[in-house]
């Protein structure tokens, strides 16, 4: 996973939406303890730092070094890059002992993971009873009529480009294989749907394009998604100069640890 990301982790950390605090809100009313998150693939730590108003600690892990010395620091977040795969004495070591987490969160990151492992991981690590595990994607975003038109065109050209992994993300994590139990008061673990806005203007909004995996795979192969053409429709579409609110639809997947150690 980390390879993907290398190329375009400035640009990831540039144009990447931020997360509504009603996502955390809401999954922090549903973790008894705030005291330690995990934080899986943080990239440049947009999940961590709002996590870190909310729980006293945050330990915030990911496999490129390119993304962590991007990341925005604070007192309670603790850095830490990890292997792209650990054994349960190297999670207890570089993460957290077992039992001892009362929430684990991977954002718009999961659908790269090795499920069977990270599920382990999570169920090693997360408090039992209580523990919870969060896990959210973003899918296209809407700005207007004008704009959306061009971008479904880019949209729709992405996808001969797009890794297998990314089609859990178009099916908004609804057919991800999520073995946790549903948290109280719901009859099921999702996906819930939360919504980001982001101001943005035309050189942000086209920054956040390439930001994505499959914007450089298809540049690798030759292929510029955002061709001068494709950028002059979005001018035309755009407007000269303006702020827009670019809306991201969130889907979250959400659930608890069983009550018996793993």
């Amino acid at each position: 996973m980390a390879k993907l990301f290398i190329k375009q982790a400035g640009l990831y950390a540039e144009a990447r939406p931020s997360y509504p605090p009603e996502l955390f809100l809401f999954i922090a009313s549903n973790t008894p303890n705030h005291g330690l998150a995990w934080d899986v693939g943080t990239g440049n730590g947009q999940a961590a730092v709002s996590l870190a108003g909310i729980y006293r600690n945050v330990v915030a892990t990911d496999t490129s070094p390119t993304q962590l010395a991007l990341a925005h620091r604070l007192p309670n977040i603790r850095y830490q890059l990890t292997p792209p795969s650990m054994s349960l004495d190297e999670l207890t070591q570089l993460v957290a002992p077992q039992s001892s987490v009362d929430l684990v969160t991977a954002a718009q990151a999961i659908h790269w993971f090795d499920l069977p492992t990270f599920y382990k991981q999570v169920k090693h690590v997360l408090r039992r009873p209580g523990g919870v595990l969060a896990v959210w994607c973003y899918t296209k975003s809407y700005v207007d009529d004008a704009v959306d038109a061009v971008f479904h065109r880019v949209f729709e050209r992405s996808i001969h480009f797009s890794p297998p992994e990314c089609k859990l993300i178009s099916d908004h994590y609804i057919n991800l294989d999520f073995p946790f139990d549903p948290i109280d008061g719901e009859e099921h673990t999702g996906p819930f749907t939360f919504e980001s806005v982001v101001l943005m203007d035309l050189d942000m909004y086209l920054t956040y394009i390439r930001s994505w995996s499959v914007y450089q795979n298809a540049y690798q192969k030759g292929v510029d998604l955002l061709n001068k053409q494709v950028v002059r429709d979005f001018e035309n579409a755009w407007g000269v100069n303006e702020i827009k609110p670019v809306r991201f639809p969130l889907h979250l997947r959400i659930g608890r640890v069983g009550g018996k150690n793993f």
